[in-house]
């Protein structure tokens, strides 16, 4: 009798047969679209950018960046960036349209206005080396700015020297409104320089601005070409690639004053003429014609053509500064030479200096040199 309602209750208390209760949905939740705009706002802003949009979560539809004047800025749109590819204008105002969709299918605008900045005055930027030129293994790049720089460390960041080999080299400001960049060694033949210099916008201090960029490519000649002038020996030498190919006898300035002393130190070929009428207000002559006229420095000097002296040449000095070779030798030294190439003078008791003007580059030595960089490290 137990035994029944035992068995009676283990058969009530089983769970009927039947379907079970189906799963609750799972929601996907889809990522909203979130924009970077910069910049969104702000005045002062640099024309040089960087302009931007970006979108995480979702995908770029359209992007605008546009001019109070309707002037659309040129871009490019990726599905997640979008890039300015060109400078904006100083003191202007510009505004961002266009939208982003998001994961989740909803869409969000593209929105913001900015001004760029006004400079109390803009400062141009011009290059000593052209583009696809060649030149000597001495020749240094010159960057001349229209004014003094304040922010020569802000300008210097923003140029760059590239070198298709291996070259130390490094920038040095000669002055306020220039800096030059040359190697610590002349030179490698063949050589290939890009020179950038991307100053728009750049900041250069006391409220003035880069007005423009610069880029140039040239090259360094196939060649080493080197004169050596020794002012004791009255010889000029011309070597090529380590071999003498020429030894001239010269005369060079007289050293009875500093003015026609030919100043010792590498100087750099900066151009020629076959003609030349040479003009002096210091020792009072002017239009007197010599052929062959390479010159030297900016403070005068060239190697020409002077008959006159050749029976001083290879025995004194009787110049005002220049080095004077016969015609035939004058003209075999110019048909080699090009800007660029080092001549080096030695012997007299002034070195070439900043007074000099162009070239006195190596008259530095290296660490004089870089101590004239405005950036360190």
């Amino acid at each position: 009798m137990i035994l029944a309602v035992l068995l009676g209750l283990t058969a009530c208390s089983a769970a009927p047969d039947g379907p079970s209760a189906p799963a609750a949905p799972v929601v996907e939740n889809k990522a909203k679209a979130a924009l970077t705009v910069s910049p969104a706002q702000g005045e002062g802003i640099s024309p040089a950018g960087p302009f931007q949009v970006e979108v995480t979560g979702g995908s770029l539809t359209a992007v605008a960046l546009t001019g109070a004047n309707g002037t659309v800025v040129k871009g490019e749109l990726t599905a997640g960036r979008w890039v300015a590819t060109e400078d904006l204008g100083y003191d202007k105002v510009y505004t961002w349209s266009g939208s982003a969709k998001g994961e989740d299918g909803a869409d969000v605008p593209v929105s913001g206005s900015f001004r760029t900045v006004k400079p109390q005055r803009l400062v141009n930027v011009e290059s000593n080396v052209g583009d696809h030129q060649t030149y000597g293994i001495a020749m240094p790049v010159k960057m001349t700015f229209s004014a003094p720089v304040q922010d020569k460390a802000a300008a210097q960041k923003a140029m760059t020297v590239t070198t298709s080999v291996p070259t130390e080299g490094a920038w040095a400001w000669l002055s306020d409104t220039e800096a030059h960049w040359r190697p610590r060694d002349y030179w490698k033949p063949n050589t290939e320089v890009s020179v950038d210099v991307n100053v728009y916008g750049v900041p250069f201090g006391a409220g003035a601005y880069g007005a423009n960029d610069l880029h140039v490519q040239f090259k360094i000649a196939d060649r080493a070409l080197v004169a050596k002038a020794n002012t004791q020996t009255h010889r000029f030498e011309v070597w090529r690639d380590g071999v003498l190919l020429h030894d001239f006898p010269a005369s060079y300035g007289k050293a009875d004053e500093a003015m026609s002393t030919t100043r010792s130190g590498t100087h750099v070929v900066m151009g020629k003429e076959a003609k030349k009428l040479m003009a002096s207000t210091y020792f009072n002559y002017r239009d007197i014609p010599v052929t062959w006229a390479v010159q030297i420095s900016a403070n005068g000097e060239f190697v020409h053509e002077n008959n006159g002296t050749i029976p001083s040449q290879g025995k004194k000095n009787v110049s005002h500064g220049c080095a004077n070779l016969s015609g035939d030798n004058a003209k075999r030294f110019y048909d080699l030479t090009m800007t660029g190439d080092p001549v080096e003078v030695v012997g007299t008791a002034i070195q070439l200096g900043p007074e000099d003007r162009d070239y006195w580059d190596w008259a530095l030595d290296w660490a004089a040199w870089t101590a004239k960089s405005a950036v360190t490290g």
